[in-house]
């Protein structure tokens, strides 16, 4: 029978508060670090939290242009702080009609008042409590502000359900953090909660960038492929036209995993760098699978060992990489089996943990490491300190990468890797691309596997709007428009509906292709303005009292609204923002502020452009190659529609950071289409091939 740990959480809380102390007046002290957002210090924080370990500096340039803050809602100094014997809260008070969002990626919840919440990593973000790959002890409120509180403890929010004594009994936010003597808190001021989560992103150090190539289709080969099934799988693709820019290889490459040996297995993979050649040579990024956790056969087993925590995982050490010299081990390793290879990206398993488990895998919470660390917040740290590590190879070498992580924390913004998930709920995964743009995280609804085709395109059609576009198919031999019984395709059966499967596949993918200059500017303006790439509708409409609980439709970009369908649906209630909007496929204009019931069939999803966007449409490639050219198709939505930017560079490396860009504006005025550039780039990505007028 499971043992659920939390009761016994829950005692150390309730004796926490019973044994609380108000903080004096001097515990406090605030100060405005940036314009419109705010430190305050209460108590003596803990020397190691996530801000220590921050992945990039603040974008300062951003946050000083950002207009001057409104108001907050409430003074700092009614932001209260207790201490216990069991650590510290802090409470912030909250209107009546206030609503919350954010504390991490859990993929269960949306709105979070009246709940409690709780910011622990795990591998099942589908579990009510909000525990989730990504637990971040940052909100945002309805009010128009942003809270971050800077602790790796597994911290409680309890939001509006608990009331002070007195004679109004004001509701409040109650974040109890274990194991700390105090605490510091950051405010993010709005007028909105966009504007508080655009503060949150440049104060992380503003969004990732992709290389282009990251923007395209990526698929994940089975466990046990060798080279050759590698290579003939990849053949295949360039042959029947569906575009695949990476290829992922999972753990079969090693000789040892879970713990890992980081050595090649040379059964399946006689010569690695002749089979990473071969896979560039066909257009192909390589993406490899591991998880930090070494195995006793590595050769950098000893040398880690000092470096590593004081509990094993499977039997492998646990690297402490907030230490430079398990970093400089562990990737010393990594260069000569990935890196100097020619490795484009890496997807790291395992980085999360089971805290509510009877069968829990990873190591305990009182383990030590190294750096002083203890394994409560390692927990909460690991997924994040991986993707650095793993990030740093590349950032030397001035390239980009784009890659995937099963754990993140608090100021993850500049790190490019989507989280994904082993757990497999559709609707849970098109509400954890609505939540991720609370808190500066990356997400991918992976399609992994399906019940039926319809289930298949349907997961497809959503996947293909999310940051990261990932077909897994670590257990299928057969790609799934090709077969989705997992059985049958061991056995090479290709299904009677295969033919159909893969036309419908193919022209999403292609859609996605097509939409590879707009998303990239998107991540652009992530970049330099902090804006969610993907992100919940109430982050552009705080106005609109029924877009408050909407976690089925998101924003994709600053123009396009998605409402994905789910297998057994033949139609579905969309939710339109005030204004004109735009049938993405018919070009059928409809009015806004209101609900709709939409019937779309399987080769289209609800899919909508605002009124007074200019859309540049790619012609789709196969795969984004060094230098691809664009040749666009620009549809001009609605009347006097507003300019648009395309970013212009390498595609490849960071020279962007230092200026080698272009902003491209595309313009409409009396009807006609012009093209401008500025910067200092000298080879041209986008040429323009035709302009369509949609009234």
């Amino acid at each position: 029978m499971a043992i659920d740990a939390r009761p016994r959480l829950w005692f150390n809380l309730a004796l926490g508060l019973f044994l609380c102390a108000s903080a004096r007046a001097s515990d406090m002290k605030a100060q405005e670090v940036f314009p419109g957002v705010w430190k305050v210090r209460f108590g003596s924080p803990e020397k190691l939290t996530p801000l220590t370990f921050r992945s990039a500096q603040p974008r300062e340039m951003g946050l000083n242009a950002k207009a001057s803050a409104p108001q907050l809602p409430f003074k700092l100094k009614d932001i209260h702080f207790q201490k216990s014997a069991r650590g510290c809260s802090v409470e912030v008070p909250m209107g009546h009609d206030e609503k919350v969002y954010g504390l991490g990626l859990s993929t269960s919840n949306f709105e979070l008042s009246g709940h409690q919440a709780w910011v622990v990593p795990s591998d099942h973000p589908e579990e009510d409590s909000n525990e989730s790959h990504a637990p971040e002890p940052f909100y945002v409120s309805s009010a128009g502000y942003g809270i971050y509180v800077d602790t790796a403890r597994y911290a409680l929010f309890s939001i509006g359900n608990q009331y002070k004594q007195g004679k109004d009994h004001p509701r409040t936010i109650h974040a109890d953090i274990p194991s700390v003597k105090g605490v510091d808190v950051y405010v993010f001021a709005g007028p909105t909660a966009l504007d508080a989560v655009q503060r949150y992103n440049l104060f992380s150090g503003g969004g990732a960038v992709p290389p282009m190539w990251g923007l395209g289709i990526a698929y994940r080969g089975k466990g046990d492929f060798s080279a050759k099934n590698a290579i003939d799988l990849a053949k295949t693709f360039r042959d029947d036209n569906m575009p695949c820019d990476i290829f992922g290889i999972e753990p079969g490459w090693q000789t040892q995993t879970y713990s890992c040996s980081f050595l090649w297995n040379k059964a399946r993979f006689p010569d690695p760098q002749s089979f990473i050649d071969q896979m560039h040579s066909m257009g192909y990024r390589m993406s490899f699978w591991e998880h930090p956790f070494t195995h006793p056969s590595s050769p950098i087993h000893e040398a880690l060992a000092p470096f590593s925590g004081s509990h094993l995982v499977w039997n492998g050490l646990v690297p402490d990489f907030a230490t430079p010299q398990a970093r400089k081990i562990f990737l010393g390793q990594q260069n000569e089996s990935l890196f100097s290879k020619g490795v484009d990206s890496l997807k790291i398993d395992e980085v999360d943990s089971q805290p509510f488990k009877s069968d829990r895998w990873s190591f305990p919470d009182s383990a030590a490491f190294p750096s002083g660390l203890d394994g409560e917040q390692m927990h909460s740290l690991f997924g994040e300190l991986s993707q650095q590590t793993m990030w740093q190879p590349y950032r030397e070498k001035n390239l980009r990468t784009w890659g995937l992580v099963r754990n993140s924390h608090a100021l993850a913004a500049p790190l490019p890797y989507s989280i994904y998930s082993d757990t497999y709920d559709h609707r849970c995964f098109v509400r954890g691309l609505a939540k991720s743009g609370f808190g500066g995280h990356l997400w991918t609804p992976e399609v992994r596997d399906a019940k039926t085709v319809e289930d298949l395109i349907r997961r497809v059609q959503t996947v293909i709007f999310s940051p990261y576009a990932m077909v897994n198919c670590w257990y299928m031999k057969l790609p799934p428009w090709q077969q989705i019984d997992a059985d049958k395709a061991s056995r090479d059966e290709i299904m009677p509906e295969s033919a159909e499967a893969t036309r419908l596949v193919r022209s999403m993918f292609q859609l996605r292709m097509s939409l590879i200059p707009y998303l990239y500017s998107a991540f652009n303006k992530y970049n330099r303005l902090g804006t969610p790439t993907v992100r919940a509708m109430v982050l552009d409409y705080p106005n609109d009292p029924e877009l408050a609980s909407v976690d089925d439709q998101f924003m994709f970009g600053s123009s396009m609204m998605v409402a994905p369908m789910f297998a057994g649906q033949s139609k579905r209630s969309v939710t339109f923002p005030k204004g004109d909007w735009y049938d993405f496929f018919t070009h059928e204009k409809i009015k806004g502020g209101r609900k709709i019931e939409i019937t779309k069939k399987l080769d289209q999803l609800p899919l909508y452009v605002k009124s007074g966007t200019i859309l540049p449409l790619a012609s789709p490639v196969g795969h984004v190659a060094q230098g691809t050219q664009f040749e666009l198709s620009v549809v001009a939505f609605g009347e006097n529609p507003r300019d648009f930017t395309l970013y212009e560079d390498d595609g490849e490396t960071y020279n962007f950071e230092k200026g080698e860009q272009n902003q491209v504006t595309l313009s409409i005025k009396n009807g006609e289409g012009s093209i401008k550039r500025s910067g200092s780039f000298k080879a041209v990505r986008y040429s323009i091939k035709n302009w369509t007028l949609v009234p």
